[in-house]
C-alpha cells in the first residue's frame, strides 16, 4: 500500500481512519509512507550554500514524517518511509505506477469541483495519471 503524507489535518485524518480499519493494519498489509518535498525555488537554492539546501530538504522531510512514524510506531505499524525532492503528484503517480502495490491511498482537502479546478488537486492529477486504485479519504 502507497500512502502519500503531507503535514495536513488530511494527512492526519487519513491514518487515524487507516488504523481503525483492521484491514488496512494486517500482518499481510506492507506500507510505504510517500512525502514529496517541495522543491526551492531555483534562484533560492542557487543563492545558498548545497550543504544548507540539502540540510532544508532532510529537515522538512523530518518534520513531516517524524510524527507520522510516532503515530503509526504507536499502531503497531512499521512501514517503509521514502522522500523525495520533487511535485508531489508527479512522483506519486509514478510510485503507484512502477512499484508493486495494491492501491495508493491519499488524504484530500474536500475543495469539491470549483475549488480543485481553481487550485489545483493533487489528488485530480494522481487519479489522471495512475492505473493504480486510488482511495482518496476526506
Amino acid at each position: 500500500m502507497l500512502v502519500a503524507v503531507d503535514d495536513s489535518d488530511c494527512t492526519k485524518r487519513m491514518l487515524a481512519h487507516l488504523v481503525s480499519h483492521e484491514r488496512w493494519c494486517g500482518k499481510d498489509v506492507a506500507w510505504t509512507v510517500f512525502h514529496a518535498v517541495p522543491p526551492l525555488p531555483h534562484r533560492a537554492a542557487a543563492l545558498a550554500d548545497p550543504a544548507s539546501v540539502e540540510d532544508y530538504y532532510a529537515s522538512d522531510a523530518e518534520r513531516v514524517l517524524r510524527p507520522v512514524r510516532s503515530f503509526l510506531k504507536r499502531h503497531g505499524i512499521q512501514p517503509t518511509f521514502v522522500h523525495k525532492i520533487c511535485p508531489p503528484a508527479r512522483e506519486i503517480a509514478r510510485l503507484a505506477n512502477t512499484g508493486k502495490f495494491d492501491v495508493a491511498v491519499m488524504g484530500s482537502h474536500g475543495r469539491g469541483a470549483v475549488g480543485g479546478a481553481v487550485l489545483g488537486s493533487v489528488v485530480q492529477q494522481v487519479l489522471a495519471s495512475t492505473r493504480l486504485p486510488v482511495l482518496i479519504i476526506r
